[in-house]
């Protein structure tokens, strides 16, 4: 079991990159429409609540403005973020935590999401409210890449 673990664990890097800043992103099998559809869905049978979907190029064109399919799904679970604000009020400026699906100048699709460990430590988030840092950055691993097809 632990050999499947780990092999899991090494499948799933190698379809992520870590950006300096703290995003993770995730490469897509799919166009942004159809992976940010699948991230919504995957997310609400996971018992999260969906906030907002915004289709950023969408808006974009309705002012001029030629943007490659952007689109930004709002997500979380009050049950697991409420306690961390209320340990370190700031934190709910990044939360509920977004996934952005967007499309690079080559064609490759992505999904890109601000790892949790960094949004804590960007807030100074006290080490007793962090107990639930692995498990959310552990569901965003594995929401993303079902999402974008890279299960």
């Amino acid at each position: 079991m632990k050999k499947i673990s780990l092999l899991f664990a090494v499948g799933l890097f190698c379809n992520m990159t870590f950006a300096a800043d703290g995003v993770v992103n995730v490469k897509s099998k799919f166009k942004v429409a159809e992976t940010a559809e699948r991230f919504i869905g995957i997310a609400k049978k996971k018992g999260m609540k969906v906030m907002a979907h915004v289709k950023h190029s969408q808006g974009a064109k309705n002012v001029g403005v030629d943007l490659k399919p952007t689109e930004l799904v709002i997500f979380g679970n009050p049950k697991i973020g409420s306690p961390m604000m209320a340990c370190q009020r700031s934190i709910a400026i990044d939360l509920p935590q977004k996934m952005l699906v967007w499309e690079d100048n080559g064609g490759q699709v992505w999904l890109s999401y601000n790892d949790p460990n960094y949004i804590a430590d960007r807030h100074q988030l006290k080490n007793e409210c962090r107990g639930s840092l692995k498990k959310i950055a552990g569901a965003l691993g594995k929401l993303s890449h079902k999402a974008g097809g890279m299960n």
